[in-house]
């Protein structure tokens, strides 16, 4: 089996097919379900379930990282096979539609960018010192904006070249580019006093062997380097990771660190979760006090 998108003026039509033969078809027309049909003698068997699926997995809707709305007609009050398949995929009455939403869980490196959100304003010079598959570089770029510009730095190549992909894929290229470089000489890119924010997502690169990760005096080398490249002004995230692969001394190293900047210069934020696991990812932010106060 397959599924094909077609553009059309009314949306995008995804035609189902088993073989070479078109056996159902559903519309969606601005996040809307507008309609689903699988051929009366194929029905019953699955088909249906399919089709929705894919429609939805071509459209994030299963992206556990992001937000997703999706909405389509109520069926006929009989149609007991209409109303088994909006429960199977979330589908819920609200009220004259019926409604699939999902928000994504709060997560530490999500709750960071929220916090960094609030605070950074476009046009500025930010940095991913992590870059790894990219996700955060876009974000910074996002807001940046068209008067800004994001560096993004990562030891390994795959990484790099991800991070440039899916700027590209985005538009964002413009804005943003992947180095290969040590995070440690992230003065060579962002002078002393010139960033706006940092941003560290220390770990393992995603996707890639577990064994291949960040290390304390590395890490905290780099993040010494952040903040002497941050404007007075500036804001640095940085999340923490533990556990049985690489162990505690990096988090409790960056952590110590941190805590021992001097309230005269910096204020720290450790944000703990409380009902997680002590191994959970920790997200810290640092704000380099402007000079005076």
């Amino acid at each position: 089996m397959r599924v094909e998108c077609q553009a059309e003026a009314a949306g995008l039509r995804y035609v189902l097919y088993k073989e070479a033969e078109p056996i159902g078809q559903a519309l969606l027309a601005d996040g809307c379900l507008a309609g689903l049909e699988v051929t009366a003698c194929w029905r019953g068997r699955g088909y249906g379930s399919y089709l929705v699926k894919e429609l939805l997995r071509q459209n994030g809707g299963f992206d556990p990282a992001a937000e997703t709305r999706f909405t389509a007609p109520l069926p006929a009050p009989e149609n007991t096979a209409a109303w088994a398949l909006a429960r199977r995929f979330g589908f819920v009455r609200q009220g004259d539609a019926l409604c699939r939403l999902h928000v994504p869980d709060l997560t530490a490196v999500r709750l960071a960018q929220q916090l960094l959100a609030g605070t950074v304003k476009p046009g500025g010079l930010y940095v991913d010192a992590t870059c790894g598959n990219g996700h955060d570089t876009l974000f910074l770029c996002r807001l940046a904006g068209p008067e800004g510009h994001v560096i993004g730095l990562d030891i390994q190549p795959m990484a790099v070249q991800a991070t440039n992909t899916l700027l590209a894929q985005n538009g964002m290229d413009r804005i943003g580019q992947a180095i290969l470089a040590d995070h440690r000489d992230l003065l060579r890119f962002a002078p002393a006093g010139s960033a706006d924010c940092v941003m560290f997502n220390f770990g393992w690169l995603p996707g890639a062997a577990h064994t291949v990760h960040s290390q304390a005096e590395a890490s905290v080398a780099a993040v010494r380097a952040a903040l002497e490249a941050l404007k007075p002004g500036g804001v640095l995230s940085a999340v923490l990771y533990s556990g049985k692969v690489i162990g505690r001394s990096e988090k409790q190293a960056v952590l110590d660190y941190l805590q021992g900047l001097p309230l005269t210069r910096y204020t720290v934020l450790v944000c703990r979760f409380a009902n997680w696991a002590e191994t959970a990812p920790l997200p810290c932010l640092v704000f380099k006090r402007p000079a005076g106060q």
